[in-house]
Parts: structure tokens; sequence; C-alpha cells
């Protein structure tokens, strides 16, 4: 992002250039910069892939160690990780196509960018989904009735409809995303990632809720009502979250856009018409073009045809 700081420093006055003076660390924009900018960003990279893997994992082997019943399972450490891909694949989905229509991102946000993410949440529901299947299969293999009594509770307890949200959101509904019509358009899109943001809400819900309100003794079982303290405090940080997303996209760069840059001399539309009309690709490369233009592109086929 400092790069596109940079940017817009140039472009202020007052004090908005100084305070993006100081969010750019004083960026000059030469070759010695680029190049301190890359081997870092690629450092960054490379570190936050095994970050996300050990914060999520910690976190599952936290339950997994306890001998409660419900969360005395090895599968969460892998379960807990595809579970976070799916469920943030699904809140960026939502944001992403809500800002994508607002600001008119339609030209960088294209409709190859929607599928491909959609792909991603399908084959991370299907994960999650075999994890569920897991977990029912070694509470009966394992013979523990607490374990059985636990999961058999999700669907015939008290608390059987966050059960039926949590399975019906997070493994039946991703999976009308085989379907090309339904990844490549953008209201079932939205909808869906709805559905999963609602779905892997009720599935900390039952992880914590179901696995707790029935003990060992039916002495301290008991069921939970939330109180206006529960509710006001998940209402505020959902609006906390909303308040930061649309200060950050109003203040910063919500496109990339030293990124941008760097793809327009080979693969902005103009580079393509370019390479069209100079006659410098063979007639295969032209048809795949016309025929990726609803996948890739924003320019309409007539444009193509008129070179």
């Amino acid at each position: 992002m400092l790069p596109d700081l940079a940017t817009i420093r140039d472009r202020a006055t007052g004090i908005r250039r100084r305070i993006y003076s100081v969010c750019s660390f004083g960026w000059t924009g030469s070759v010695k910069t680029w190049q301190r900018f890359e081997t870092v960003s690629l450092i960054l990279a490379g570190i936050s892939t095994p970050l996300v893997l050990s914060v999520h994992t910690i976190v599952s082997m936290d339950f997994a160690t306890s001998l409660e019943p419900g969360w005395h399972t090895t599968i969460f450490p892998p379960y807990f990780v595809a579970g976070a891909i799916f469920s943030g694949f699904a809140m960026v989905q939502t944001l992403l196509l809500i800002t994508r229509k607002v600001l008119g991102l339609e030209n960088y946000i294209t409709m190859f960018h929607i599928e491909a993410m959609n792909k991603i949440i399908l084959l991370t529901g299907s994960i999650v989904g075999v994890a569920y299947l897991t977990e029912f299969f070694i509470a009966y293999y394992s013979g523990g009735e607490y374990e059985q009594y636990t999961f058999l509770n999700r669907f015939i307890g008290p608390y059987w409809w966050a059960g039926c949200m949590m399975y019906g959101c997070n493994v039946l509904m991703t999976q009308l995303m085989w379907f090309k019509k339904v990844r490549t358009n953008i209201a079932m899109a939205w909808v869906l990632s709805i559905v999963v943001n609602i779905g892997m809400w009720f599935e900390r819900f039952v992880i914590i809720v179901t696995s707790l309100h029935r003990d060992f003794i039916p002495s301290s079982w008991a069921m939970f009502y939330p109180t206006w303290v529960d509710m006001s405090v998940f209402i505020g940080s959902i609006g906390v979250f909303f308040t930061m997303f649309l200060l950050f996209i109003r203040v910063f760069p919500s496109i990339a856009m030293a990124e941008v840059k760097l793809l327009l001399k080979s693969s902005s539309e103009q580079a393509k018409m370019k390479l069209l009309k100079d006659g410098h690709l063979d007639p295969a490369q032209v048809e795949f073009y016309k025929e990726s233009l609803t996948s890739f592109d924003s320019v309409e086929l007539s444009e193509y045809e008129k070179v």
C-alpha cells in the first residue's frame, strides 16, 4: 500500500498531504525503494501463510486437548484452518460485491475473480463438510457414550435448530456452487456468502453451547439464553467492524493501484486491442480473447470486431 499512499500524497494538499506523507514512510519510487519493497512483500507473504495455519491450529488444540465431549477430537486443527479460509472468503465476497457495485470497480474486479473465489468457497466448504462427517464417524467408532450423545444431541436436543442451520448453511447450500450459472451470478454469489457467514456463526454457537449445556451430570444441565449485554456486544462488534471498513475504503485506496499499473502494459484492454490491431496475434488467440470476454474482460465484443 506504500506506493499507493505515496501517489495520493503527491496529489494531496494541506494537512492531508502531511498525513499521507507520514503513512507512506517517505516513499520515493526509486529503483532501490522498489527492490526493498518487493523483497519485504515476499518475506511477509511467506510468513503470513504459516502464521494463519499456526494461529488456528493452536486455537483448535485448546479445544482438542480438553476432555469435554464434542471438543475432544483430533480433527479440529485442519478443520479449523479450512473453516477459517471458508468463512474468510465468504466475508470478503460479501464486502467485495457491494464495494464493486457502489464504487464502480467492475473493470478491475471481474467475473473471473468472483468465480475463482466461489470455487475456493466450494472447496473449503466441502472440506468442512468432510470434517463434520468425520466427527460423527469418530464419535460412533470410538464407542464413547458421552461423545455419541453430544453429537446426537445436536440433532434431537433442544438446540437442534442451531445444528441444522450449521450443516445446512455450511455444507448443503454451498454445493449449489458446483453449477457455473450459480458461481457467475452476482446476486446468488452474494446471498450464498451471507448464508455461509450465518452458518459459520452457528458453528461457533454449536461447538460452544451444545457441548457445554449438558454436562456429565444431569443435575448441571441448563439452557443458554443471551442477555441484553450479549446481544449488545454482538451487534456492537458488527457495527465497529463495518465502521472501520467504511472508513478504510473512504480514506485509503480500495484497489492496489501499483499492482494494477504493472498489469496495464500487457493485460489491459488497450494493450489487447493494440495487439489485435497490429496483427501480433494468430487467429486462435483472437478467438480466445473473444470467447473469454464474459469471464475476463469488460470490453464489448463489438469493439474487438471493429478492430
